[in-house]
């Protein structure tokens, strides 16, 4: 714990969609380790919430789609403080139904918020981070779901690999840079995302249900954050958490694809009820 403190000491960071859940449990540690931390999230209320709580932290209203409001964002950072160490792209929504229920728009709408929000992360503080001296990282937040293929939840999962691959292919690009990359890929953790989440047919009928486990068996979004700040000083390229159900389920999914869809589907089917 006093070597993370020490590493985390004085960092600038910045968190997106950090008025609840993960971000909120990340910003929080974040600033008891002694880093200063701007709180982003559309939610600009929740992100004051936030950041009144910390000793150093500043809140913002932003929706991460937008990217002109994105490259704002960022500009007003580097005015104030000239560099940001810790990028935590981690603003997101969540989906389920079949494919068949979902409408064009949901699509557009996990692509616009969880693609193209981590996208304009990148696009408006990357170059200023590569110009900037020193060490710095970047987190971005998948999901289980973009290691695992999920039935019921495809426009999610396909955002949350797109993720993944971009991701690596920016790791690969910054290997030799002195910026990291973090993939950070939480399992069931127990925050408000069910409870947001657009849900299509049958899967909206069986919500209550699906919250209700959430809240029972999800892990603490601050374990959560203990384990990502955990593997970003140790440089890991992926954060899986926890780590006995997303490791297990993604070393599963790669040894028999076949055999993980179907213990998949069952377990779907438990959470959201028959198709």
């Amino acid at each position: 714990m006093a070597k993370q403190a020490r590493y985390y000491q004085d960092k600038i960071a910045v968190v997106t969609g950090a008025g609840s859940g993960i971000g909120r449990a990340i910003a929080q540690r974040l600033a008891t380790h002694g880093a200063r931390v701007h709180c982003a999230d559309i939610d600009g209320e929740a992100a004051q919430s936030v950041a009144a709580g910390l000793s150093n932290a500043q809140a913002y209203t932003l929706d991460v789609a937008d990217s002109d409001a994105v490259a704002a964002f960022a500009a007003e950072i580097y005015a104030s403080d000239g560099r940001v160490d810790l990028l935590f792209n981690n603003a997101g929504i969540g989906h389920a139904g079949l494919i068949a229920d979902s409408e064009l728009d949901d699509w557009r709408r996990q692509l616009d918020i969880n693609v193209m929000g981590v996208v304009h992360g990148l696009h408006a503080f990357l170059p200023r981070m590569q110009a900037q001296p020193g060490t710095s990282h970047i987190i971005n937040t998948a999901s289980a779901a973009g290691l695992i293929a999920l039935p019921r939840m495809a426009p999610y999962c396909a955002a949350k690999h797109a993720v993944v691959g971009l991701s690596q292919s920016l790791a690969a690009e910054l290997h030799d840079s002195p910026i990291g990359v973090t993939i950070l890929c939480p399992g069931t953790i127990n925050t408000a995302i069910v409870e947001r989440t657009q849900m299509r047919g049958n899967a909206l009928k069986n919500q209550a249900r699906a919250v209700s486990h959430y809240a029972r068996k999800g892990a603490s979004p601050d374990q959560v954050a203990e384990d990502v700040l955990h593997d970003v000083r140790k440089g890991r390229l992926f954060c899986v958490t926890p780590r006995s159900e997303v490791g297990l389920g993604w070393l599963a999914q790669r040894i028999s694809p076949a055999f993980t869809h179907r213990l998949l589907r069952h377990r779907i089917r438990a959470l959201l009820g028959a198709p």
